[in-house]
């Protein structure tokens, strides 16, 4: 008897190395996927090839029982081959931690268990962003122009450089560099901090109109 692993992420940005630090010692072979849990067996080619791999007496492995599907009804349309098939699954960690060959009172709980700790842990997320608007900080990711990068941008600007040298000097886009001109701009910073010359200037009676141009 052996035992091939099935490794499985949902993101390209997420890291399969400490489910395959737990299989790969014990399978014959571990199979990883970076794939939604709630695609049906015949959309994941990983676990399509680890089934294919097992043979009479082997068994699918993997860490958690939640690496079959996100939920309930997920994990049984998974499971619903290899149990046809005669193929016992075994899970190594949480509640439903034992071999399988069919539905039980264990396994079913387990899977109903990740959709709810799935649901909690998106309401938290949800939760932490709104607490953080309320407080002034917005979620996600990092701004490309931190304020160090932001002041180097009008500075040299300051000094009359031209947007795609600023970009290819900053790493960053010639988009990025207008856009943060553009802000500092509509935040009534001298027009002077952006643009360059010419400047066009005509009189009226009681006003001075200044036109301003956009050079590269």
């Amino acid at each position: 008897m052996a035992l091939v692993g099935l490794v499985r992420v949902g993101t390209d940005k997420q890291d399969t190395q400490r489910q395959r630090d737990a299989l790969d010692p014990i399978c014959l072979k571990a199979f990883a996927e970076k794939v939604s849990g709630k695609l049906a067996t015949d959309k994941r080619p990983a676990l399509l090839e680890a089934l294919s791999h097992i043979r009479d007496g082997d068994m699918l492995t993997v860490q958690e029982v939640d690496r079959l599907g996100r939920n309930l009804l997920e994990g049984l349309i998974v499971l619903n081959d290899p149990f046809q098939q005669g193929i016992a699954v075994k899970v190594r960690e949480g509640i439903a931690a034992c071999e399988h060959t069919e539905r039980s009172l264990i396994l079913d709980p387990a899977l109903a268990l990740t959709e709810d700790r799935r649901r909690d842990i998106v309401r938290k997320t949800k939760d932490g962003l709104e607490a953080a608007r309320r407080r002034g900080r917005v979620g996600g990711r990092r701004p490309v122009v931190d304020d160090d990068k932001h002041a180097a941008i009008l500075a040299r600007r300051r000094r009359g450089e031209s947007i795609r040298a600023i970009a290819a000097g900053g790493k960053v886009s010639v988009g990025v560099v207008h856009k943060t001109l553009t802000d500092a701009k509509d935040s009534w910073v001298a027009p002077s901090v952006f643009f360059s010359t010419p400047i066009q200037r005509t009189r009226c009676p009681c006003v001075e109109v200044i036109a301003l141009t956009l050079n590269e």
